[in-house]
């Protein structure tokens, strides 16, 4: 895993600016401690900082070029399957001078042309430049676990795996811009291609950019469209194929030339990545982060648990509420864009820990939103059945609703289930808050500005794939495609490389999710059991205690507790005063009467804390 940078000025056709790129390489210096390099061809200039995974020799320097000094590459990431397609391009003629990836990507382009991507299976942010087709193609990972940003201008475009490369290179400005705040206010992150910064950009997952003779074109390399072809296929055959699937794909997520280890929570998913690594050699380092035992969802004994189980070397990071509270600050700057989740602090910490021993380390992300893990899938298959009731049946149970209306859950639903437009009910599901309260929130002058704001634009194109594909399937797809890549996969990759560690995701591999998003929602969750088909295939490998242990996710409502004390105390501060940064476009007055609200016993804490993280991103970028 790396960080690379780029500038083209197509455009305007003047030189690259050496010094500039340089500048944007070392401001990601994180990313790639271990090596540098830069190439420049007239109004071209790519620029690298390396974290050494595979083939620690100089042979994997980049930029990299083939022998012909035709193709140039940076690239950032790992494909997974680089062996079988290496052994295919050797018997295709082509030969090799190093065992790494990268060098695959530029021989799979020579031969496959931009098909080379869907050839991949891996995640990756890369550029690969074609001198003799004057081609530049930028292309991010189909799930979107690499980030790529970008900004144009009259030259061209400017590029980098971080956006503070960017603001480095000075071809923008941080300056916020009120319909993505909108946006983020609504979900808590902001959607691709959409930064809170005007003219940043962030490439959305299984995208490409492809610049070629002046022309610029913005595509989608990934096509899949679920297929309903497995819902037919008996449960005992999928739980055998989904086992060999995750099998295989774990074995691919191990290879590595520097130490590889795994951060461990007290639940399934990572529990059944512990038990196919122990039936791969090597000896595994486990990582886990908890709060100590006086609180009641602290996971650390559960992990402890499962290593000993599996005769893991284990360690643990202990964290109290001081750390959290002096940590809250720096860890929100390293993520650029905001994010406002409880799992920000663990997952930086732990991260820290872990890159001590090992320079990968695997995380169980991934079948939440694949199988339906979260209650917002259970609320879902809840609104399909709400949907067929009478409508005064509907209207009766609004009713009860609307006296709830002090917590959060039932106010979402209330927006969410009785809505019979599918994209708009989705939309509504992932707010976090209704749409008027959040545009209340803003100035009279921003207002115009959100007007046109589009929650999530990108969803008009991929709501065509999913046409035909049953009700939780069709929001998985989505899920998968946004909020995954947009908020926890973003965040995983920022702190993470905060500490120069590589993440690896393996139950986002490209065959786990497109056998997955084939399942039937029934063989997904089966009379609201969450992860059903998951937990099936888990018990082939894990004892029923730890199949049936509560699902914790690194402690998060022990987090959580705290953001809502944080809320309360020091960090509101933040947002009390009114030459906070944020009422350059938010009302002061409107905002002090939400918190008001929150105080008096509405439940507005989510929508709070949001505030408060966008006005420390604001303070730090902005």
């Amino acid at each position: 895993m790396c960080g690379i940078c780029g500038e083209y000025n197509y455009r305007s056709g003047k030189p690259a600016d050496k010094e500039k790129l340089i500048k944007m390489a070392n401001s990601i210096i994180h990313r790639g401690p271990d090596d540098s390099g830069i190439d420049m061809q007239g109004s071209i200039g790519l620029s690298f900082r390396r974290l050494s995974i595979l083939d620690l020799s100089i042979a994997g320097h980049q930029p990299m070029k083939d022998s012909d000094g035709i193709i140039t590459i940076v690239f950032n990431g790992e494909i997974f399957n680089f062996n079988e397609l290496r052994a295919e391009l050797r018997n295709r003629g082509y030969s090799f001078q190093s065992n790494t990836d990268t060098e695959v990507i530029i021989y799979a382009y020579k031969q496959w042309g931009e098909e080379f991507l869907d050839r991949m299976n891996g995640m990756f942010g890369l550029a690969l430049w074609d001198k003799k087709q004057q081609k530049l193609i930028i292309a991010r990972d189909r799930i979107g676990i690499k980030p790529i940003y970008y900004h144009e201008s009259n030259d061209g475009i400017v590029f980098s795996s971080e956006i503070k490369a960017l603001f480095e290179h000075g071809c923008v400005i941080p300056e916020v811009e009120p319909g993505s705040v909108y946006n983020f206010l609504r979900y808590r992150y902001t959607p691709a291609p959409e930064t809170i910064y005007s003219g940043v950009k962030k490439l959305a997952p299984g995208m490409a950019i492809t610049i070629e003779n002046g022309s610029k074109k913005i595509w989608r390399w990934w096509n899949y469209r679920p297929n309903s072809f497995l819902g037919k296929k008996r449960e005992d055959t999928v739980i055998q194929e989904l086992s060999e699937i995750y099998t295989n794909a774990l074995r691919r997520h191990l290879i590595s030339d520097v130490p590889v280890g795994l951060l461990l929570s007290g639940g399934v998913d990572s529990a059944l990545l512990l038990a196919m690594m122990k039936k791969e050699k090597g000896d595994w380092k486990t990582f886990s982060v908890g709060y100590g035992s006086l609180y009641e969802d602290d996971e650390l004994q559960d992990a402890m648990k499962t290593a000993e189980y599996f005769n893991s070397d284990h360690h643990q990071v202990l964290i109290d509420q001081k750390m959290f509270n002096r940590s809250l600050p720096k860890i929100i700057s390293y993520l650029e864009e905001p994010v406002a989740t409880s799992s920000i602090v663990p997952m930086y910490y732990v991260c820290q820990r872990a890159r001590q021993d090992v320079t990968v380390a695997l995380v169980g992300q991934g079948p939440d939103e694949l199988f339906g893990g979260y209650n917002r899938h259970v609320g879902i298959r809840i609104g399909e059945y709400y949907r067929y009731l009478p409508k005064r049946m509907r209207s009766f149970l609004e009713k009860i609703f609307k006296k709830k209306m002090n917590n959060e859950l039932f106010r979402r639903a209330l927006f969410a289930l009785g809505d019979d437009d599918r994209k708009s009910r989705y939309q509504n599901v992932f707010s976090i808050e209704d749409a008027s309260l959040i545009g209340s929130l803003f100035s009279e002058d921003s207002r115009e500005n959100i007007l046109n704001a589009q929650p999530i634009f990108l969803w008009d194109e991929l709501t065509s794939f999913i046409s035909d594909a049953d009700e939780l399937t069709g929001f998985q797809y989505l899920e998968l495609r946004s909020s995954l890549p947009d908020e926890l996969l973003m965040y995983s990759d920022k702190l993470s490389m905060a500490h120069s560690l590589e993440l690896r995701v393996p139950y986002v591999d490209k065959e786990i999710v497109e056998y997955a998003e084939g399942l039937s929602q029934s063989l997904k969750m089966s009379c609201f059991k969450r992860k059903y088909i998951h937990k099936r295939v888990a018990k082939r490998f894990l004892p029923r205690e730890i199949i049936n242990r509560k699902k914790r996710a690194f402690a998060s409502n022990v987090v959580k507790g705290w953001f809502r004390e944080s809320v309360d105390t020091f960090l509101l501060d933040s947002i009390k005063k009114k030459h906070a940064k944020i009422y350059s476009f938010l009302d002061y007055n409107n905002v002090q009467d939400l918190i008001k609200a929150n105080q008096n016993g509405m439940d507005y804490h989510k929508l709070i804390f949001s505030l408060i993280v966008l006005e420390q991103v604001v303070s730090v970028w902005g």
